[in-house]
């Protein structure tokens, strides 16, 4: 048990904790797909896809690669659009540019807010329904989403007002 302690220290000094892609850091002790499916715009499919085109077992620990692994993963990040078809993809066919691109992390959350706006300038219908703040994508909407108050009885307040009758005629 002693030999091993050494091993792991050794191990342990070589981790890094944090590897940052774009503007978002990863978590270095999980695994290559794990770490990258945590940002936003990369799923479980898309990092498993990223990993193969960076030539990295998956599995291995992200923060033990050598730089030069991790420098080929943040390429393979960046460049994900050009590699694969445009069905996969996140942002087909965009309305300003019309091609095919892949949007991560904090441009992700931009896009989409843009995209939003877009809508509610235009009043189409999603658009409406967002500036309503109601469901935009077909949900029901009539026993479920309801932001006012409390329907029905609030037992809690009328235990309360019954304990403060209580207190009054004990009185």
């Amino acid at each position: 048990m002693s030999e091993e302690t050494p091993q792991d220290q050794a191990e342990d000094d070589d981790l890094q904790y944090f590897v940052r892609i774009g503007q978002t850091d990863l978590d270095g002790t999980k695994s290559v797909e794990r770490s990258l499916s945590e940002m936003n715009g990369i799923g479980r499919r898309t990092a498993r896809l990223i990993a193969d085109e960076a030539g990295v077992d998956r599995t291995a620990t992200f923060g033990a690669l050598e730089q030069e692994t991790i420098d080929e993963v943040v390429a393979a990040v960046e460049n994900y659009a050009e590699t694969v078809p445009g069905w996969l993809t996140n942002r087909q066919n965009d309305f300003y540019t019309g091609e095919n691109s892949h949007q991560t992390g904090n441009d992700l959350q931009l896009a989409r807010q843009h995209d939003i706006n877009r809508m509610k300038m235009i009043d189409s219908y999603k658009g409406v329904r967002h500036k309503r703040g109601q469901k935009v994508r077909g949900q029901r909407t009539k026993s479920t989403g309801r932001t006012e108050g409390t329907i029905g009885v609030n037992v809690e307040e009328l235990r309360e007002e019954a304990a403060e009758e209580a207190a009054e005629g004990d009185e």
